[in-house]
């Protein structure tokens, strides 16, 4: 082969190379676009997390990690979270060991599961308690968070060069392990950067460092975004900002004015911009989605009290300009008032994650969040520990939402799909979709229920449409009458009510409910004693 030839072979092979990896990489679980809402795209194809999250230390062992998998496999989970802990992965400096990542990464493929990793580094639940003992143990060279009175804390702070370096590293190691035995499997689709960042029991960090960075400008980027997304703010960093007069310059007392409000917004600064390095570092050896999960404040809490500065409603805005690199943020929930905390996290281009969520609750709240704001997955805390894995709430619910999902996806952000969620305080929804108004109740509503005793239960449905007269409607314990949007004396009727169930993609219906199941063309009922769907075929009349 002549010169010319071999430089035009070289030149040839490279582009087939480059287009290679391109192409590669464009089958890299990725958040897209759909509607006003954003999926998580696996192998091509939008992705529902069904999913569960371990206990805290049940991937620190793999043989207890190994007598999970037939439990989470009875369940109906097609997604584990698993946490990645930074004192087993280097127990001693530059030294990794990726055993138990390999572990969770084969045992999630022989039990085709997919996988969410929990980075486990500087930060969990606010302490630092998986950081490595060489780094605990030597204050000088990574040195901790302090209080108001100088006391150093169980908190490394996000103030030092060292401390960021230093998991930056290991993080991005971590990434480049993944992406080396994984890349072309795609077990894990997603990462978690840290766990439930935040500052307690003081509102903010009082190491010198923090004092000294507090009592600069505050930056102007920050400036710059409260400027451009004024008209948009949350309304408390708006009140925050406004109420000492929209200062453009200043520090963080002259902008914000004093209070433990500055204090925080003041953190959430700089554990944002921490974490947004964290998740940089790692985009760059392999860029799968990355989120940030909160821990939620209780009623009447102040900052300090509750982890604070974390991904947390009121300060989207903080975390959204300091941290691009983290493509959205989640809520921790185990408070009652599940629907409340979710719509606070169904913001513009932040699409909801459920990460974790109390398993003693209803499963109802995974219809919900699924149903009503296009949630991307849904996760109940220490799957594992569920008694009952072949008949439990979790294995009914996900049973239903597994046949539901080809529905689901091609519905997601289109407003053709809502959702209801009731208990003792809500006891009625009323959800607009197509041609209809659906009135959802809670079945203890209804006279002639069978019930429970005790409190009355959480129950909940979704509805999707599907033709101007077909719906689907899934849950339990609902019953469901319809009204017409027009304003002219037109009535809905019940034309059939089919239960049934989505075999292969492909709807069978089973009992033709009429008669008492209808109480009569009345409504539909779902029971709350399981979850179940129900085919709605509905005609008007005068």
């Amino acid at each position: 082969m002549s010169n010319a030839g071999k430089v035009l072979f070289a030149f040839v092979s490279l582009a087939f190379s480059l287009n290679a990896q391109t192409n590669k990489s464009a089958t890299i679980p990725h958040l897209e676009k759909q509607g006003t809402t954003k999926q998580l795209i696996v192998d091509g194809k939008p992705f529902l997390m069904l999913a569960g999250e371990t206990g805290n230390s049940s991937a620190s062992d793999l043989k207890y990690l190994d007598e999970i998998w037939p439990k989470i496999v009875k369940m109906n989970l097609n997604t584990l979270l698993v946490p990645v802990y930074w004192e087993l992965i280097e127990p001693n400096e530059g030294k990794l060991d990726f055993t138990l990542v390999d572990g969770a990464i084969n045992g999630a493929r022989k039990n085709n599961i997919r996988l969410v990793f929990l980075w486990f580094g500087t930060w969990k639940n606010s302490m630092s308690c998986y950081a490595p003992l060489w780094v605990k143990t030597d204050q000088a060279r990574f040195p901790r968070a302090r209080d108001a009175q100088g006391r150093a804390q169980e908190i490394l702070t996000p103030f030092s060069s060292e401390n960021l370096n230093a998991d930056k590293r290991v993080f991005a190691e971590l990434m480049k392990h993944i992406r080396m035995v994984d890349a072309d499997s795609h077990t894990v689709v997603m990462v978690q950067v840290e766990n439930e960042i935040g500052m307690i029991p003081s509102a903010r960090d009082h190491c010198k460092e923090a004092d000294r960075a507090f009592a600069a400008n505050v930056p102007a980027e920050l400036l710059q975004y409260l400027q451009k997304n004024r008209e948009s703010l949350t309304p408390e960093l708006r009140k925050a900002w406004g109420d000492p007069g929209f200062k453009t310059s200043g520090t963080w007392e002259e902008v914000f004015d004093k209070g433990l409000q500055t204090d925080e917004l003041f953190m959430a600064w700089c554990f944002a911009k921490y974490a947004n390095a964290i998740a940089e570092a790692g985009k760059k050896e392999y860029p799968l989605p990355m989120f940030v999960n909160a821990a939620l404040i209780r009623p009447g809490y102040k900052p300090g009290q509750y982890p604070s500065a974390g991904p947390l409603p009121h300060l989207f805005d903080v975390w959204k300009s300091a941290a691009p690199a983290i493509d959205f943020l989640s809520p921790d929930l185990y408070f009652k008032n599940f629907a409340e905390w979710v719509n606070k996290y169904d913001r513009p281009g932040n699409p909801l994650f459920v990460p974790e969520a109390s398993n003693a609750q209803s499963m109802a709240n995974a219809f919900y969040a699924i149903g009503q704001l296009n949630a991307m997955g849904y996760s109940p805390f220490s799957i594992e520990s569920l008694e009952h894995p072949e008949n439990n709430q979790v294995t009914k619910a996900y049973d239903v939402l597994n046949q539901l999902t080809p529905l689901i996806l091609a519905n997601q952000g289109k407003g053709t799909m809502v959702g209801a969620l009731l208990d003792s305080a809500n006891q009625k929804a009323e959800l607009k979709l197509g041609d209809y108004v659906f009135t959802v109740r809670q079945e203890y509503s209804w006279p002639y229920a069978t019930r429970a005793e005790g409190e009355i239960p959480r129950f909940g449905c979704m509805i999707i449409m599907v033709s101007p007269n077909e719906y689907f409607i899934a849950g339990c314990g609902v019953i469901v009458t319809f009204q017409t949007v027009s304003s002219d004396g037109t009535i809905a009727g019940i034309g059939t009510v089919d239960e049934g169930r989505f075999v292969d993609g492909k709807w069978t219906s089973g009992l033709r409910m009429n008669g008492d199941q209808t109480h009569h063309g009345r409504h539909m009922n779902l029971p709350g004693h399981t979850f179940g769907i129900q085919k709605v075929r509905l005609y008007q009349y005068k």
